[in-house]
């Protein structure tokens, strides 16, 4: 049987492509110390992108840069799109009905970020979340539903990524992964992550589902909820089954939206 163990050096590249998606540029020396990894490896994985076409580097200033040959990458889905068309007005519906503020995130390289949100609907939202936000991949409740439903040769990738990172955030990924391990299970076993944190001085539950395409998860969808107006257990009692209800029809839009575009694919030209 062949291995399945993933090939590194393709990762790496991955990882400094994401760098490079979340900044103006980065000099070798920059990327190096986001990623953890000699100069004289970053510098290669550098060139090796550059000769592929998909960064160059500025002589003005000796930083490297996303070329316009990277939206090619994302060119058969878009997931800034196909939120925007077929998963707001679901969002929008649940939002009126649970007046708590409704998201929708994906994952971007080893980062989460928010699609789309209802914070601007919702008189409930402690803080407003919108589009384009990141969320920390393991103590977010979209991080964690993501991940867990991510298969493991896909999530292996991302758990080395983060291992590298220094960010308390990323923690649970470093060392024995005994803990996150059993944590990822159990959120993948029960259906729904659900994660806690202060947020001017009320703490905020926030609950997220998978929206999945087949066995394959595309976003997760979340409910943030404060436990001084509505405690936990009553909480997620109450929102849980909508939330997954509401996950359900936008997994099932998606479906009809993608047998829609074969078969205009299929139609003969006139």
């Amino acid at each position: 049987m062949e291995s399945t163990r993933p090939i590194r050096a393709l990762i790496r590249g991955l990882e400094a492509l994401t760098v490079l998606n979340l900044r103006d540029g980065a000099t070798v020396s920059e990327l190096a110390q986001e990623i953890r990894l000699p100069r004289t490896t970053v510098y290669r994985i550098l060139e090796t992108l550059s000769n592929a076409g998909f960064i160059a580097r500025d002589a003005g200033d000796d930083r490297y840069r996303l070329t316009a040959r990277v939206r090619s990458l994302s060119g058969g889905f878009d997931d800034e799109a196909w939120v925007r068309q077929l998963a707001r007005p679901f969002m929008e519906e649940l939002g009126r009905e649970l007046i708590w503020p409704i998201s929708i995130a994906t994952l971007a390289g080893a980062a989460v970020v928010i699609r789309d949100s209802t914070d601007r609907l919702s008189p409930l939202a402690l803080e407003r979340s919108s589009a384009g936000m990141r969320l920390p991949m393991l103590t977010s409740a979209a991080g964690r539903c993501l991940l867990a439903f991510t298969p493991p040769a896909e999530r292996e990738p991302l758990l080395e990524a983060l291992a590298r990172s220094n960010r308390e955030d990323d923690r649970l990924a470093r060392g024995a992964r005994t803990d996150l391990t059993r944590l990822l299970s159990d959120v993948r076993a029960q259906g729904y992550a659900l994660t806690t944190r202060t947020r001017r001085l009320v703490e905020e539950v926030s609950l997220a589902v998978p929206i999945l395409d087949h066995d394959r998860v595309r976003a997760s969808l979340m409910v943030r909820f404060n436990s001084a107006t509505l405690p936990q257990r009553q909480g997620s009692e109450r929102l849980l089954p909508r939330l997954k209800q509401c996950a359900a029809r936008i997994s099932a839009s998606f479906e009809e939206h993608k047998a829609a575009k074969l078969r205009a694919s299929a139609q003969p030209v006139s």
